[in-house]
């Protein structure tokens, strides 16, 4: 079983389970779970903050929880509030930013990440 899972029964994970941690960028820090085929992160960021642009081969679907979140995808910017939603082919350079609110995301991939299954995160 992926590293981040409870165990071969667990089918609900609690709100605070704590998954693979890993910090993204200074102020995002995410909790990563693992299927077979998808990988869900939720993924908090701080007020003020700025998720560098970057893209990756994977697929990728957000889902905006908590906060505000400026989503900056190929050259265009969009405001989101809780709710919304948007969609990253692999390849697609995206970041974005957040106002004083902070925001909370779930995003979803597929394939999973690789390089998301360990901790990057110092004990």
């Amino acid at each position: 079983m992926p590293s981040g899972q409870e165990n071969e029964t667990t089918f609900v994970y609690k709100k605070d389970a704590p998954g693979v941690p890993r910090k993204l960028a200074e102020g995002v820090f995410s909790r990563v779970f693992f299927g077979e085929r998808v990988m869900l992160s939720i993924v908090t960021i701080a007020p003020h903050t700025e998720a560098p642009i970057h893209s990756h081969p994977n697929e990728q679907w957000g889902y905006l929880l908590e906060g505000e979140w400026e989503r900056i995808q190929g050259g265009k910017s969009e405001r989101c509030t809780p709710g919304d939603f948007w969609h990253t082919p692999g390849g697609v350079e995206h970041g974005g930013r957040t106002s004083e609110k902070g925001a909370v995301v779930l995003d979803i991939f597929s394939p999973p990440r690789d390089d998301y299954k360990t901790s990057n995160l110092s004990d």
